[in-house]
Parts: structure tokens; C-alpha cells; sequence
């Protein structure tokens, strides 16, 4: 009588199976199917970033080479950069400080737009806009006005900031150009004995506290 019971529950239980595949067969299949297809869809974008991120990397590399010195050809680099200033992965904002960097050699003002633009930029990276403040400083400190250069620095000499030594730096150079000693004084006092500053920068900060005194 068990065995009668059970083939029944089975045959049921078939049965159920049956009615629920006639209903909803298609849209199970249909969901599969898209599962699969997101599936190999996410892998595929994945491949195609890791290639277009590897395009961008050897583009960018090749319009390096063009800023050689000796072997290099500056309009076919500037022209490239240009190419590659809308590029993702960070290329772009890279190639922008690049072409920024060739135009300061004959057109300092001109670079400098170029790094105010970058430093407004709100998809680049905090670092670099940051960055591209502190070379378009440097592009106007002899042309600029001192007091309005020195305050566009003020966040960059934060203890926090990756560019607080070359930003203390520039404020220096900025009070020496203003005329005022005492401030240039503290600055470089600060930098040539701070034993976190680079090397090189600490030796050029005690050269001029030692002009000053001279």
C-alpha cells in the first residue's frame, strides 16, 4: 500500500512539474538565457577595457618618445597628448599635464590655462589636479600677482598634501619676490630643517637662508 502512495505522490508531483514548465518554461528559459548573455557580456567588456586600457598605455608611451630632447619632435607629441586628453584611465589627465608641460617651454601663460583647467577638472584625480595648481604657480610666479599666487597655494602646504614641500617652497620664492624677508626666512628655516623634505630641496632652502643672511 506504501509503494501505491508514493508512486501517486510521484506521478503528482510530475504532474506539478509538468503544468509549471507548460506556464513558465519560456520565461525560465528566457532568464537563463539573459544570464548567460550578462554573463559573457561583463566578461567581454572586461577584455575590451584591459585592451583599450593597454592602447591607451602604448599610445601614451609613444607620444613620450616625442618629447625627447635630442630625438624627439615637440608638435607631433603636443598633437598627441591632444589625442589622448579625453582617453579614461587616467591617460587623459596625464596627457593634459603633459601638453601643459610642452607649452610651458614657449608660452608660459598659456600653460598655465592649461593647468588651471586641469586643476577644475572634478573627474581628475585630487593628486594631479592639485598638482597641475602648483606648476600653474610656478608658470606665473615671475609674471603673476605674488599675493594671489601665494594664497592659490595655501591648501597645498597642509601637512597632508603629497606637494607641501615644493608649495612651501614657491610661497618663499613668492615673499622674496614681495620683499618680505622675514616670511621667506621662516619658510626656508622650516624646509632646510625638516628632515621629511627631499634632499635637494632642503640644500637649495639653507643656499638661500644663507644668501639672505649674507
Amino acid at each position: 500500500m506504501a509503494d501505491i502512495f508514493k508512486e501517486v505522490e510521484e506521478e503528482l508531483r510530475r504532474e506539478q512539474y509538468e503544468k509549471l514548465w507548460q506556464r513558465h518554461g519560456k520565461l525560465l528559459i528566457a532568464i537563463a538565457a539573459a544570464a548567460i548573455i550578462g554573463t559573457a557580456a561583463y566578461v567581454g567588456w572586461q577584455k575590451y577595457r584591459a585592451n583599450e586600457l593597454a592602447s591607451l598605455s602604448d599610445r601614451y608611451a609613444a607620444a613620450l618618445t616625442l618629447t625627447d630632447p635630442a630625438a624627439g619632435d615637440p608638435a607631433a607629441a603636443e598633437a598627441a597628448f591632444a589625442d589622448l586628453q579625453d582617453a579614461g584611465g587616467g591617460y587623459g589627465t596625464l596627457a593634459q599635464l603633459q601638453a601643459a608641460g610642452l607649452k610651458s617651454k614657449t608660452d608660459p601663460a598659456a600653460a598655465a590655462a592649461l593647468y588651471d583647467r586641469l586643476a577644475a577638472d572634478g573627474g581628475a584625480p585630487d593628486e594631479l589636479r592639485d598638482l597641475a595648481r602648483l606648476l600653474k604657480v610656478m608658470q606665473l610666479v615671475e609674471t603673476g600677482d605674488g599675493a594671489a599666487l601665494s594664497a592659490e597655494l595655501q591648501p597645498l602646504v597642509a601637512d597632508t598634501s603629497p606637494w607641501r614641500f615644493t608649495a612651501r617652497e614657491l610661497q618663499a620664492v613668492l615673499a622674496l619676490k614681495a620683499g618680505d624677508k622675514t616670511k621667506a626666512t621662516e619658510l626656508l628655516t622650516q624646509l632646510s630643517d625638516d628632515v621629511a623634505a627631499p634632499p635637494s630641496l632642503r640644500a637649495r632652502a639653507a643656499e638661500l637662508l644663507a644668501a639672505l643672511k649674507g
